[in-house]
């Protein structure tokens, strides 16, 4: 049980875990790849006080040091989903269970572009979670649509289950090497329902599967929490970074803009301010 879940690896979300640890919380930042985001990929920033022309990377990897050395745990994963429940928050990280009193959400401005289709057979044949749905496909044929390498893993796991599993890449990556797993060559473009099973439809033909597990190192975030307000695209939030969702607070990209690093540090540093203060009444 941690006090916090920090959902995210920028700037917002190590910066939280950072003022975390000083208010003496149990942290965990959960990542799915800590170089994934647009920051890791910039050669200079010039405009973060203290640290000028520093390079993205750079400046991510004196905040992960700092936070892990106050003692702030980390986690390479994604999160797929947060439930409450009853005084505590249960959230889906890859294929376990961690459990938190609070969570704040940094997960960036990323929003996944979805296949046509995927939306509508979500849940009717098309999943994003093996754990989760692996089971209803036991002995059956499945294919794994993935655009990086935590769909690797997923696919072996499905492939303990299924009766075949094809795996298709999205995105380029490492692809699996098991001799249970066929690569197929392909760019999906659409999916299609087809009486009780579902067609992949790619840039080479179709093939027609009993299941499709897609796996993306990011979710929209009215996906991961149900019932989390809104603004467009963003996080709706007050200025101590709260959602409205009792213990939920987002901060960064993910809660709008300016779409800046140093708006995202001062986020975060509310973000985990709040929650302590919220936490020390619960």
């Amino acid at each position: 049980m941690y006090d916090l879940i920090i959902i995210g690896g920028g700037p917002a979300a190590l910066s939280c875990a950072i003022t975390a640890r000083k208010r003496a919380l149990e942290c965990l930042v959960v990542c799915a790849d800590e170089n994934s985001g647009w920051l890791a990929k910039a050669d200079r920033l010039d405009n973060y006080p203290g640290m000028p022309a520093v390079s993205g990377k750079e400046l991510l990897r004196v905040f992960r040091e700092q936070a892990a050395s106050l003692g702030a745990h980390f986690m390479s994963g994604v999160a797929r989903q947060v439930q409450r429940l009853g005084a505590s928050f249960m959230t889906l990280v890859g294929n376990d269970i961690v459990e938190s009193r609070a969570v704040v959400l940094a997960l960036g401005a990323a929003r996944p572009a979805l296949l046509p289709g995927e939306e509508e057979l979500l849940g009717k044949g098309v999943s994003w979670c093996g754990t989760c749905d692996g089971m209803f496909f036991r002995n059956k044929t499945v294919a794994v649509l993935s655009s990086w390498k935590g769909g690797v893993e997923e696919a072996g796991f499905l492939a303990g289950l299924a009766s075949s599993v094809d795996y298709y890449a999205l995105k380029p990556h490492d692809l699996p090497e098991d001799e249970r797993i066929t690569l197929r060559d392909g760019k999906p473009l659409s999916l299609e329902g087809r009486d009780k099973q579902i067609a992949v439809k790619t840039d080479g033909g179709e093939a027609v599967y009993d299941g499709v597990f897609i796996f993306r190192p990011a979710v929209a975030p009215d996906r991961i929490l149900h019932g989390l307000p809104l603004d467009g695209p963003f996080i709706r939030v007050d200025r101590r970074m709260a959602t409205g969702l009792p213990l939920v607070y987002a901060c960064g990209d993910c809660a709008g803009q300016p779409l800046q690093v140093a708006k995202a540090v001062g986020e975060g540093n509310v973000a985990a301010i709040s929650a302590a203060e919220d936490l020390a009444h619960a």
